[in-house]
């Protein structure tokens, strides 16, 4: 009897550019291809330490099942691991279409100054994108309008933290850092508050919100405003929005 082909891990070389290995790991995910089951293979939760979800990753390896959004994300992460000059970041979109809602993620990638992505969906537009983008806006809003065409409306979008290189880290995934509510902003709103947001990310000083205290902030040899330390509530309301 003839063996189902396991598609090969792909190992990165030191003769490819980052575009040449990102297109390799993501032809790799298209070869596992989607998950059109409604049965998930691997269960992946969120709030895992970043070592158990690697070895979950390992596992999509060995048994080359289909896998859907979130299981790109994880293993995207896995095949990213080493390259100090790719920065790894969760990107959620909630959607509504037709009176319902949708729940979707990519793993946002940062490399040399241009924003692009990889990840698995039903869409082919809704997915990898090139490593082309100048800023994280316009990374978001080119699935904004890939969103378009097929008629969803994107209501939140929310972008986590850079993923520690360090795969035997305890430390969980921070996938939603800030969250906006883009129905209900306009697009130069959303894009000041992206652009802030990735600078911030780009110069590390940012920390899981899970991590937050006064003790912890930069300060810069100062006493924290008033107004700073005012900013956590919202920071804590933004946790306990779990759509």
């Amino acid at each position: 009897c003839v063996q189902p082909s396991v598609p090969p891990v792909p190992n990165y070389k030191l003769s490819m550019s980052i575009p040449e290995w990102l297109h390799a790991i993501q032809t790799y995910m298209k070869m596992l291809q989607y998950n059109h089951t409604g049965t998930q293979f691997f269960e992946i939760r969120k709030t895992r330490p970043l070592s158990g979800l690697m070895e979950t990753a390992k596992e999509m390896t060995r048994e080359s099942l289909p896998i859907k959004c979130l299981e790109a994300v994880i293993l995207g992460i896995y095949l990213t691991n080493g390259q100090p000059s790719v920065e790894r970041f969760p990107i959620s979109f909630k959607t509504h279409f037709s009176g319902n809602y949708f729940h979707h993620v990519v793993l946002g990638i940062y490399c040399n100054g241009r924003y692009g992505s990889l990840g698995m969906s039903r869409r082919s537009d809704l997915m990898d994108k090139p490593l082309t983008y100048r800023t994280l806006s316009d990374l978001i809003f080119e699935f904004e309008d890939s969103y378009k065409k097929y008629l969803h409306s994107v209501k939140k979008v929310k972008i986590g933290l850079y993923v520690p290189h360090e795969p035997h880290s305890f430390q969980p995934i921070e996938w939603k850092q800030l969250v906006l509510n883009v129905s209900k902003m306009m697009r130069t709103e959303v894009r000041k508050e992206l652009e802030k947001f990735a600078r911030d990310m780009r110069m590390k000083i940012l920390k899981p919100s899970s991590a937050h205290s006064p003790v912890k902030e930069r300060s810069r040899g100062k006493s924290l405003s008033p107004r700073r330390r005012q900013a956590s509530p919202q920071r804590r309301a933004c946790r306990r929005d779990k759509s």
